[in-house]
């Protein structure tokens, strides 16, 4: 899955909140400044007046940089670029309300002193804030960690050029940790200090084992460029080639800029920022209730864990995430201590036709286990990984370390969207389907048409799944 951000106005909605705190503080400190410290509402100063005028402003603030961009290219400008941008931007938002003063036939009501004292103000403290907040913003974006990470395929007489118009800006939202170079064996090599980390014969094995989150294709470097852009979307990878020929029958197009190259973006779902910012906020007001309700039944349920199997009350256990990405993941234990030794010794009465483990009858659960499972109260401690950010209220199951090493090509698919507590199988049989090729189906027409109101109606459906107990095991 791939989040689009280069072209959505809530990408600044860091820079339009400081720029509405600012207004906010010019405002009170000229009204002070003009009226002391008098916000009596019966006093001769019409205060109603002024409250108006912050709210207007607010809007009218709002309006300009929704219609005029104001904070395009914000983060390459330098300081005089952006105190003549911040300068400009106040001055549209004031002669906007002087305008709206006069229509209304307002303007008499207003002190001068006021209006100029908080227009100087204004863009004194907008550009203050402005010039602190990108210097934030472009040293968190030299931190490696919050970055997408792409591997870059090209031809040897190319490659050298990809590289030094893509893999060396500081400030994008994705780091170049290996190349590809389809027309020579380079493997164990570097260019330009970046890795040559495999050849074109075992290139979709590497993506397949390892951290890949988009692949750059250069658009000479061969001529079915689109069949490979096509294999690595099924493998929920995000795909960008160079424009020279195109497949319209790929997903999700989108054009996008990357250094000097326009790309065409394909994946198997295309997220505006807007809609990934709801889904989070979605995840962390949903985690937080969730975490006062485990906190409920910790209370409840971890002294009969531990007189029934003395141990720990939470399990604890590396899994898959976001395509490939490790992370430990949190339940209630409802196993006897040594499960996990003894999975090995029940393989054989697996009833999962593919790479995941259920067994109905599992005799390393403990007693209160089986009601904990059937309820789905043993999940309820990954709120806390919703919280941090390693999975999501709805998505995709995380698979364990093992499973995984036995996922083919198509398999990875299912892990190009952040795991979830619940999704798509969970509401359409959970435990009573039993082939693992049903359960990467629904994960994938999943991810394909995931938005917000899917969401919200799959977590509807799992409240009603997990109350009737309807196919848990």
């Amino acid at each position: 899955m791939y989040s689009k951000k280069k072209r959505s106005w809530v990408k600044h909605l860091d820079f339009t909140l400081v720029d509405i705190l600012c207004i906010m503080l010019a405002l009170l400190i000229a009204y002070v400044w003009r009226f002391e410290w008098n916000f009596d509402l019966d006093s001769n100063v019409n205060v109603d007046l002024y409250i108006r005028m912050a709210i207007m402003l607010v809007l009218i603030d709002i309006f300009v940089i929704f219609f005029t961009e104001s904070y395009s290219g914000i983060l390459r400008r330098n300081k005089y670029q952006e105190l003549r941008a911040t300068i400009l931007h106040c001055f549209i938002v004031f002669g906007v309300y002087l305008i709206y003063m006069y229509a209304t036939k307002q303007s008499e009501m207003y002190s001068r002193q006021l209006l100029f004292t908080y227009l100087v103000l204004v863009v004194i403290f907008e550009y203050i804030g402005r010039v602190v907040l990108k210097r934030v913003i472009r040293r968190q974006k030299l931190k490696d960690k919050n970055k997408s990470e792409m591997i870059v395929v090209a031809e040897s007489d190319t490659v050298e050029r990809c590289l030094d118009e893509i893999a060396h800006n500081k400030y994008t939202d994705f780091k170049v940790v290996g190349v590809v170079v389809v027309d020579a064996d380079l493997e164990g090599q570097t260019i330009q200090g970046i890795p040559v980390v495999a050849k074109a014969d075992d290139f979709l094995e590497y993506v397949r084992t390892n951290v890949v989150d988009e692949v750059y294709i250069d658009g000479n470097t061969r001529a079915s460029s689109e069949a490979l852009a096509n294999t690595l979307v099924e493998l929920g990878v995000t795909v960008h080639i160079s424009l020279v020929h195109t497949n319209y029958m790929m997903p999700n197009m989108v054009l996008e800029n990357y250094a000097s190259y326009v790309v065409l973006t394909t994946s198997m779902h295309i997220a505006s920022t807007r809609q990934l910012f709801l889904k989070r906020l979605m995840d962390i007001v949903g985690s937080i209730i969730g975490l006062i309700i485990t906190f409920i039944a910790f209370i409840i349920f971890a002294p009969i864990i531990k007189i029934q199997s003395p141990g720990p009350v939470f399990y604890k256990q590396i899994r898959i995430g976001k395509n490939g990405r490790r992370f430990t993941f949190y339940k209630f234990r409802s196993m006897y201590v040594d499960a996990d030794k003894r999975k090995k010794e029940l393989m054989e009465a697996n009833e999962m036709d593919g790479n995941m483990f259920k067994m109905e009858d599992d005799p390393r659960i403990i007693p209160i286990g089986r009601f904990m499972r059937k309820y789905s109260i043993d999940e309820l401690p990954q709120f806390f990984n919703v919280l941090k950010g390693d999975m999501s209220l709805v998505g995709t199951r995380p698979p364990t370390e093992d499973e995984y090493e036995m996922y083919k090509f198509h398999h990875k698919a299912r892990l190009g969207f952040k795991p979830g507590l619940t999704g798509m199988w969970q509401i359409s049989g959970r435990s009573d389907i039993t082939n693992f090729e049903d359960v990467v189906a629904y994960d994938t027409e999943y991810i394909a048409n995931w938005n917000i109101w899917l969401d919200i109606k799959i977590l509807f459906k799992t409240i009603g799944v997990v109350l009737s107990g309807k196919g848990s095991k």
